[in-house]
Parts: structure tokens; sequence; C-alpha cells
């Protein structure tokens, strides 16, 4: 076997094969070889090994890893898949256990830890593909909901929903048709906001073979090009649907001697149960009981020791159906028009989108694309009793909503073409800023396009202003305050102080509430939850990220808002002015709001990280949780353009490089491109590149 591996100057991988499958394999062997401590930690996460290694502050996720049974899903999928897609899979695999050897000796994560690089399987990437989204659609709201409607009652069962206004941290994505751009030809661009993880969760690469040609930003450990692709003639991009697929039920559990029976529809029905341990780094190893009942594995809870016992089982697609959708991905490398991609998305399973596409032909598509099951509606609101049969699933949404693009089409994860398969959206704030934005020119090029990526204007900040504006009586120095941020401009710039008021004073709003003794059985529902699910049940948090809603919600009569934004800002006047009486300089934005990504192995490399613009609601949506932190844990996790005129001209950026390896030279050569908004260019031209010849 020849392949042929090029870099360009940013390091970023090129790879030619003589096949589809040749070529599987050089991208399974290249990502081993950049990025072999990361698919390594995301294959342990997958089997729920990681405590083996990182210790015992991992075994949280390893029980619920097991409980979920991601492993057994994954190997369940990969063995239904047709005969030719699971070659292809098999291919990149062969590469990846090929590469791996000479990829740890390069990363000194592995040294560190005493980890030894392991043999992948052939479903590992279905298994990694699975433990990236299996929280994506966010059943653990449920959880909250449930504990809302318990402690508010039923009608404030959406009093913290994340839209209608509330908002959070989100992708963009938006199309312009070739009316709309100087070349005439179509554009897709965006930024997928996701937790920012050390290395990237996105890998630039270049796949070339006779039957396809394309460029994207690949998932580490899963072959082929998923969420954002460009064949040369058409290009696709994703953002989150915000669909509600995995549902929760309460069970009730009875164990007769070693067997564990739970009650359904029709009575008591055996489950399958059994025990499996995780070993511990530095402790003692853990047992964990797997039980799966029909509708699916318990996530919480158990069958007790004796007698009765309860907990709650989550069921989701690819277990039920066996099908992650991987038979999309070689589909979507072989796509020439959008009628193409249209056909591969109907293969389409985990996770629910919201997909752009367009073509050279002038072709423009917007549709979701996923399994969304049928039933009660009171499924995606809450934990469902596992005994009634109107919370049983009856078939899929079929056909999914698609769309017109009318020149201009935006997705931000917001309430409109997927209403009707979720619950919870996130604020439209984005969506109308970009649309804004886009209505300023009838006439953009790639170049141009990139400025919306960075827009910093914090529309939300308007309900807390408006409160503050009709304060009274307020001290001569809070009420300073409130004039300056009054008079802000609303953009969450680096170098804004005004910018750190408003986040001090929402800070201080959000803390306020969530100690109000009106929430007081809310204050406490984070303890009664593994650590996995505690950012959708932690009071803070949820409040942070509903606050325009609960500012103006009549739900909460016994709560003073408008005094509760008093004291708030009076607090921050406080401390401001004995800052200023001790010669300090009032922090800038960026000096507190830091980018925090996320290690599995924090502290390695010893790196002060950046401070940053933007805020959850902004187009630039680097998100903090106010009221616990100002650093921020998410945001763009890749910027790209496509541009369908010349695939020459388009346009991509990571947060850090395209290399895993502390210390290379492209570790973090993309990183002050990133902070500045700019990007690095699309090189399709062998000729400019750099080749690394292995033969094989």
């Amino acid at each position: 076997m020849t392949i042929e591996t090029y870099r360009d100057a940013w390091g970023i991988p090129h790879l030619r094969a003589g096949s589809a499958h040749e070529l599987a394999f050089a991208q399974g062997r290249d990502v081993a070889i950049d990025r072999a401590w990361q698919i390594e930690v995301e294959r342990h996460r997958s089997e729920g090994t990681t405590a083996a290694f990182l210790g015992a502050a991992a075994v949280p996720w390893d029980r619920f890893a097991r409980q979920a049974r991601l492993d057994d899903t994954a190997r369940r999928c990969f063995d239904r898949l047709d005969a030719d897609t699971g070659a292809w899979v098999r291919s990149y695999v062969d590469g990846v256990n090929d590469g791996l050897a000479e990829g740890a000796r390069r990363a000194p994560e592995f040294a560190a830890t005493g980890l030894a690089p392991g043999r992948w399987e052939p479903w590992t990437p279905l298994g990694l593909w699975l433990s990236t989204h299996i929280l994506f659609a966010n059943f653990p709201a449920k959880l909250w909901r449930e504990e809302v409607a318990r402690s508010l009652g039923d009608e404030a069962i959406r009093l913290f929903a994340h839209d209608g206004p509330p908002g959070a941290s989100g992708s963009n994505g938006w199309i312009l048709s070739g009316a709309r751009t100087i070349t005439g030809a179509p554009l897709i661009a965006g930024d997928p906001h996701r937790v920012i993880e050390d290395p990237g969760v996105y890998q630039q690469v270049h796949l070339s073979c006779p039957e396809f040609d394309v460029v994207g930003l690949a998932v580490p450990g899963v072959p082929g090009i998923a969420h954002f692709g460009h064949t040369g003639t058409v290009a696709w991009a994703i953002t989150n649907a915000m669909a509600d697929y995995q549902d929760l039920y309460r069970e009730r559990l009875r164990r007769r001697g070693g067997e564990v029976e739970a009650l359904g529809p029709d009575g008591w029905r055996p489950a399958s149960v059994h025990v499996e341990t995780i070993e511990v780094a530095g402790g003692d190893p853990v047992q964990v009981e797997v039980i799966e009942t029909d509708r699916g594995p318990l996530v919480i809870g158990g069958a007790g020791a004796d007698g009765e016992g309860q907990g709650i089982s989550l069921r989701y697609p690819p277990r039920v159906r066996e099908d992650v959708g991987f038979r999309a991905l070689p589909a979507l490398l072989r796509a020439a028009t959008v009628a193409d991609v249209d056909r591969a998305l109907d293969l389409w399973a985990e996770p629910v989108n919201v997909v752009q596409a367009a073509d050279t032909e002038g072709g423009l598509l917007h549709r979701v694309a996923g399994m969304v099951p049928l039933r009660h509606r009171d499924n995606g609101l809450r934990v469902v009793p596992a005994w009634d049969p109107a919370h049983e699933w009856h078939g899929w949404h079929e056909p999914l909503p698609r769309a017109e693009v009318d020149d201009v089409a935006v997705m931000a994860n917001q309430r409109g073409l997927a209403e009707p398969l979720g619950v919870d959206f996130a604020a439209p704030h984005r969506a109308e800023r970009i649309r804004h934005l886009l209505d300023g020119s009838a006439a953009w090029s790639a170049k141009d396009v990139t400025a919306i990526h960075t827009d910093t204007f914090l529309s939300s900040a308007r309900s807390l202003l408006d409160l503050l504006a009709g304060l009274d009586g307020l001290t001569p120095d809070a009420a300073r305050l409130r004039e300056r941020l009054l008079r802000w401009d609303g953009r969450m710039e680096a170098d804004s102080g005004d910018a750190t008021l408003y986040a001090a004073v929402r800070a201080g709003v959000v803390r306020r509430l969530a100690a109000h003794p009106a929430l007081a059985g809310l204050a406490e529902t984070a303890s009664r939850y593994s650590e996995i699910f505690q950012p959708w049940v932690l009071l803070v948090r949820r409040i942070a990220f509903a606050l325009e809603g609960v500012l103006t919600t009549e739900l909460l009569p016994g709560i003073d808002t408008p005094g509760v934004v008093r004291a708030a800002i009076e607090d921050v006047a406080l401390t401001a002015a004995a800052e200023a009486g001790t010669g300090e300089v009032l922090p800038r934005w960026g000096e507190v709001h830091r980018l925090a990504p996320w290690q599995a192995l924090p502290g390695l490399t010893h790196e002060v990280w950046p401070g940053l613009s933007g805020d959850h609601d902004c187009v630039l949506a680097t998100s903090s949780v106010p009221g616990i932190t100002d650093h921020a844990a998410r945001g763009p996790a890749a910027r790209y353009v496509w541009d369908l005129a010349r695939r020459e001209d388009s346009l991509w950026v990571v947060p850090f490089g395209a290399s895993g390896v502390p210390g290379d030279a492209h570790h973090r050569d993309q990183l002050p491109l990133w902070l500045r908004g700019e990007f690095v260019p699309v090189i399709t031209d062998w000729n400019h590149l750099t080749e690394e010849r292995h033969d094989r």
C-alpha cells in the first residue's frame, strides 16, 4: 500500500491514496501520529476505563459510560453496518493501530500517566462518536425540570428554559446564495461552539483519492468528514438542532435472588444485569452494577440489595435502532451536488442537526437530519413512568423539517426550523444579530464574511440594563456606575472596562437570585445527582443562562427583582470605589474572561491562557458561567468559510493547531490567529504542499 502525506505551512495533513479504503487507513494512521493522546483518552472514555490512568476524579464518567452501555451500543451499531461501510471503518482502525505506537512516543502524556497505547476495535470510532454526543440532546435537563415542578409547581417547569428569551452558548452557521456574493456563487460560514478541548475537537484535513477530494473538519478518531466539508463542487455545515430525542423513564425494580425485574406496561419483566469493575489509578477498584430494562440502561439508581428499588433509565435512538448513522459518512465524501448531500443525510442518525449545503450550480439546502422518535409530549419535558404505555415510542418523525433558502439562511440553535422536534432552544439573539449583519451588504466575499464571526454585541444585556434604568434612590457611586453602564455600547470587547462592570453586576444578580429563599427548594438539587449531570441541575448555572426570563417572569412573586438588581449594583459600586481608593485599575474584560480549555491531564504544559472578547449570547459566543466564573470553557471550536466559487478561497481556523503534541511547531500556531479573528487559507494545490512519504 502506498499512501501520500503532505503538510501545508500550518502542519495540516493532506492525504492522498489509491482508493477510499487506503485513504481511510491513511487518515487513521495520521490522526494516531498527530493526536495519539487525544484519541486514546477518547477511546477509554467510550469504554469507561479512564480512571485506570487518570485516577478517582474520572470514576463518575466511567460509571456513566458503562451504565449507558456506550461501548456495547457501538459494537451493535458496527455489526449492523453494510459490508462496504464496515470495511471502510475497519481500514481506518487498521491505520490507527498502525500509527499509535509512533504517536505515543511523541506524546509526553503517556509517560506522565504510565499509559500504554492500546488496540482499537473495529467499533471504536462509533464508540467515540457516541461518547462525544451522548449529552448533546440535553436529556439531563429533564431531571432539572422534574425538580422545578416538585419545588415550584408544574406551571414553572419551563421557567429556566434557555430560550424565550434566555440563551446559552451554541453554534452559528449561515448560507448566502450567489445573489448576495461578489462571485455569484454561494458562501457557507459559521463556527461550532462547544467545550474548548485541548487538543481541539476538530482536525483540519484534506482527503483525496480517485473517488473524491474533500477538505473539512474531522473529529479525531472518526473516519471521514462528518460536520463541515467541501468537495470542490458541494459544501455543507451543521449546527445542533436542539431536538429532543432521548427519554428518561422512572423505573420500579425488584430483585429476585440474582435476577432483577422492572415494571413496564405489560407488568414485571426481566431486566439484564451484570457487574463491571472500574480500575482506579491510586485507589481501590469500583464495582458498578449495570442494569438494562426494556426501555434502556439505568443511568441513575438501582435495584437495591433486597426487595424493591427504583432508578431512571435512558432510551436513546442508537441503542434502539442499532444505528449511529455512519453510513452517511462515505456518502458525504462522494457528494458532488446538494442532492447528493441531501440523500446522504437521509442516513444520518446521531446527533440531530440542522444542515446547510450549497453547490457550484447554485443549489441550496437547509434541513434537519437525524432520528427523532414519535411519543407523548411529556417525554420531552420530564422523567416519565416506565409502566405507563402512553410513554412508549411509536415510530420516527418523517419527513424531517426543511426550508427554502431565500438568499440568506441562518442557523444558531434558535427556535425555528427544528421547533417541532425540541423543547429548549437557544435565545434568538445570535441568529437575529447575524442576519442583521448580513443585511449590511448586498455583495459578500469570503474574506469580508469573517468579520461576522467575531461580533461582540450583547443583545441580551438589554433586560438587565432596563431594570437598572428604572431604579431610583441609588447611592452616588451606584448612580454613577448605572449611568456608565447605560452609556456602554453593549460590546463585550477584551479591552472594555464597561464589559467587566456589566459582567460583575450580572454575576451579583445571579448569585443573589440563587440564594433567595423562594428558590431554596432548588438550591440542593445538584447534591442529589452525579457530577456528570451538574451542568444541568446546578441552580446558579440554570439562573445564569435563563437570566432574562427569570428577571421578567411572574412565576416568582416572592422575589423583589428590582431589589435584587439594586443590591447587586450597590455591591459592585462599593467594590469599585474601594479599588479606586487604593489606586487599582479596573480590569478589562479580557483580563478576567480567559480561555479555560478542558484537558484530560491539566497542568502538564503549565500554560497561561489568553483573555477573550465575547460572551455567551454574542455571535462570538465565548461562554463563561455568570455567578460562578468569568473564565470561558466554551467557544468557537473552529471557524470556517466555504466558498463555492473557488474552493481555494475558502478559509478556516482552529483554536490551537494541527498537532496534539506539546512542543510541536504546530501545537499552538493557530491560537494567535483564532484570538484575532483571522483565518488560515484552505490549500488544495498539491504543488504548494510539502510531502512526507510513508510506504506500506
